[in-house]
């Protein structure tokens, strides 16, 4: 049983209630959730949030929502917890969780899919999608999660910063960046929240450096398609302009 869970919250120090923030009139979780459900790989969506009217509107879209603390500093955390919860109303053994971000209003089908096969092509624990860097000021901007992968693709570093060293790379490579739809392996999910947190995940406020620190591999898949996430306010123009033609608009918008 594959399942998908998307963290969502409205205490955002960047951007607060970002989650309900109108994106073409409906709100950017509704785009989120209801992009997901287009998605016949998964047996159930469902938002893990610790705040009521997430909750409510997510009831409002026939999308479940799980309550989950309000004490968690990393999303990882919080779809593992709401994963425990769910476990115990469901009748098959869930197999692999997938985590998207309630801020990845592009998300897509083919993004979903392309997550989860290469998660078992792989046979990795995780694997993490991400794409090309377009702009410099996204490439230096600290909102834009950088990642720097070996020749098998496998994750070296993730990154606030601008890395490979913006001074030096001169367009050598095409420097990447973090697309937030991860599939775990379910166990791995669970001992992932019950690894320590680690000093790097602290400082750049990166799920993804728990797993480095304790030794272990993500493989990154790379991806062609545009997906802009939603940081700060000024977003959602650019947003708003790129899903005005998205030809899935018409699947979950009546």
């Amino acid at each position: 049983m594959h399942i998908c869970i998307i963290p969502a919250r409205m205490g955002s120090s960047r951007f607060p209630n970002k989650p309900l923030a109108p994106i073409l009139g409906i709100p950017m979780l509704g785009h989120v959730a209801l992009r997901c459900k287009l998605e016949p790989l998964f047996d159930l969506v469902a938002v893990a949030t610790c705040d009521q009217e997430i909750f409510e509107y997510c009831a409002s879209i026939g999308v479940k929502a799980v309550m989950t603390s309000n004490r968690h500093e990393r999303a990882s955390d919080r779809i593992q917890e709401a994963l425990i919860f769910l476990e115990k109303k469901l009748t098959e053994k869930v197999t692999s969780v997938t985590m998207v971000q309630g801020d990845e209003p592009m998300v897509t089908p083919s993004m979903l899919k392309t997550a989860l096969s290469a998660l078992y092509s792989s046979k990795s624990n995780i694997v993490n999608l991400c794409s090309e860097i377009e702009t410099i000021e996204e490439f230096c901007s600290p909102n834009c999660v950088k990642v720097v992968l070996d020749k098998n693709q496998y994750a070296l570093y993730f990154s606030r910063e601008a890395v490979p060293s913006i001074s030096k790379f001169k367009g050598k490579i095409k420097p990447l960046k973090q697309v937030c739809i991860i599939p775990f392996q379910r166990n791995f999910l669970i001992e992932y929240s019950n690894l320590p947190p680690t000093p790097l995940e602290e400082i750049e406020s990166i799920d993804m450096l728990r797993v480095l620190e304790h030794g272990m591999n993500i493989y990154c898949e790379i991806i062609n398609e545009k997906s802009w996430p939603v940081d700060v306010p000024e977003d959602i123009i650019r947003v708003e302009k790129a899903l005005s033609t998205c030809p899935l608009l018409s699947r979950y918008i009546k």
